[in-house]
């Protein structure tokens, strides 16, 4: 049930943390890859290796999802080269910090916005028709408990990751009944991002978590690879919360 072999995953923010655990997740599981992130030579790195591991065909394109017109380059040069995408996964996202909420220009939001919402919008609007229109597939949203419990350090990016929340909901009915819209929703999770946080505050935050630690970006896996399969087929608008029972 959890085969995907000879579909096509579009994974962004794809070169580290849980966007690359799912790349290679969903290669393993038999699926072609592109990966997409901001640096092209991270991208391709990434390709490369999972090429080499899975015998799969895997490409790395650069785009910056808070540009509209880069997602529909990225979005022409994956049917291009791949003539379909079956598996959308809209990954990347910032939460640059701030010392006080006074501090954070329009510029700052507007980017925080941009990368975390804005863009998942358009890929999940240009894909996700695309997908309706030749018979349907997979959009993967990912959220943050942030958009449950808001955080006064990281407010553009709470409320971004609430819309997350919301847009997943409502583009399930859009897109119904032949593309499903889901939406994985971490705790923390000690990816590349992760190395910036406060060790003090990490230990606090985990000591609540009934797993009492942070997650493995591998951990995210199971759960991507449920809603990109036919596992998942009766499972649409849902946000999924893994994050070790954060409470």
């Amino acid at each position: 049930m959890f085969d995907i072999t000879g579909k096509v995953a579009l994974v962004t923010g794809g070169s580290r943390g849980m966007g690359r655990a799912m790349a290679f997740g969903f290669a393993r599981a038999g699926a072609d890859v592109i990966v997409a992130s901001r640096k092209l030579d991270a991208c391709e790195n990434v390709a490369s290796e999972i090429a080499a591991e899975t015998g799969r065909r895997a490409l790395g394109v650069a785009c910056h999802v808070g540009h509209w017109e880069e997602i529909d380059a990225l979005v022409d040069v994956a049917y291009r080269s791949f003539g379909t995408i079956d598996v959308l996964v809209n990954n990347a996202g910032m939460s640059p910090i701030y010392s006080d909420v006074q501090d954070v220009s329009e510029e700052l939001y507007d980017k925080v916005l941009a990368v975390n919402l804005k863009g998942p919008f358009r890929l999940s609007a240009v894909v996700g028709s695309r997908m309706r229109d030749s018979g349907g597939g997979s959009i993967i949203n990912v959220s943050s408990y942030s958009a449950e419990h808001p955080d006064k350090d990281a407010i553009p990016y709470s409320a971004a990751k609430a819309g997350i929340n919301a847009m997943t909901v409502a583009f399930a009915h859009a897109l119904g009944p032949t593309v499903r819209v889901n939406c994985i929703q971490p705790g923390a999770f000690l990816t590349d991002v992760s190395k910036a946080w406060d060790p003090g505050w990490l230990e606090r935050e985990v000591r609540t978590y009934a797993l009492g630690r942070a997650g493995e970006p591998d951990e995210v896996v199971g759960t991507a690879l449920y809603l990109a399969s036919s596992a998942s087929s009766f499972t649409t608008g849902a946000v999924i919360r893994v994050d070790g029972g954060n409470p």
